[in-house]
């Protein structure tokens, strides 16, 4: 005879609805592809994402836009002119909204992508690399001066985008050399890849052999 102590019911189905939610969740990560887009600020990461976005018929979410309208910032550092994100929360909050998404392809753009997406969500991430001489002009016309300008730039350098997304993401980082290429270059290039047209590669840049080879490291280099 099996006796229930009062209460038992309602804990068993409340674990129950819990266990299958989670499952449901999972499954729902399972069916939909995310895609980051991610690397140093002003690689062109935005412009390829929107325009993929396009391709795929995806749903579209930028970092820096969503943080700030879903309050998800902590301050600002008034010295670097960026804001400061509650990273946790905004995990939580990339997640529901994927899950929420009627959408099967998700892009999201930002260059601390890799950080902020929950991992099990994530189908392959996309880091833009610029030579850094190129890039130094893209940031000008954005903008971007002293301090902030040489941080970035020395960001690039030392592969700290592709070092995080390979940190978290292990297996679907792809980098991807856009120096010199238009957005339709390089979104063709991430479509074939989609496809498994191409195939999804890592380590082939080196900026500080590159810059070293032309005797201009140390410019770039300086604090």
């Amino acid at each position: 005879m099996f006796y229930a102590y009062k209460g038992s019911w309602k804990r068993i189905a409340t674990i129950v609805s819990a266990t299958i939610n989670n499952y449901m969740r999972s499954q729902n990560s399972f069916m939909k592809r995310v895609i980051l887009i991610t690397g140093t600020p002003c690689v062109g990461k935005t412009t390829t994402a929107k325009q993929l976005v396009a391709k795929l018929g995806a749903e579209y979410i930028n970092l820096t836009d969503f943080a700030k309208s879903n309050n998800l910032t902590l301050g600002e550092d008034k010295e670097r002119n960026t804001i400061i994100i509650n990273e946790e929360a905004m995990q939580e909050k990339i997640g529901e909204t994927i899950d929420a998404s009627p959408n099967a392809n998700i892009v999201i753009d930002g260059h601390y992508a890799s950080a902020v997406t929950p991992t099990n969500y994530v189908a392959l991430v996309f880091v833009l690399r610029r030579n850094p001489k190129e890039l130094k002009q893209f940031m000008e016309k954005c903008g971007y001066t002293g301090s902030k300008m040489w941080e970035n730039l020395q960001a690039e350098i030392l592969d700290v985008c592709l070092g995080e997304a390979v940190e978290v993401h292990a297996g679907r980082v792809c980098e991807l050399d856009v120096t010199g290429k238009t957005v339709e270059e390089v979104v063709g290039w991430i479509l074939q890849v989609l496809e498994k047209r191409r195939d999804c590669l890592v380590g082939s840049v080196d900026w500080l052999g590159t810059l070293e080879q032309e005797g201009i490291l140390d410019e770039y280099l300086k604090t």
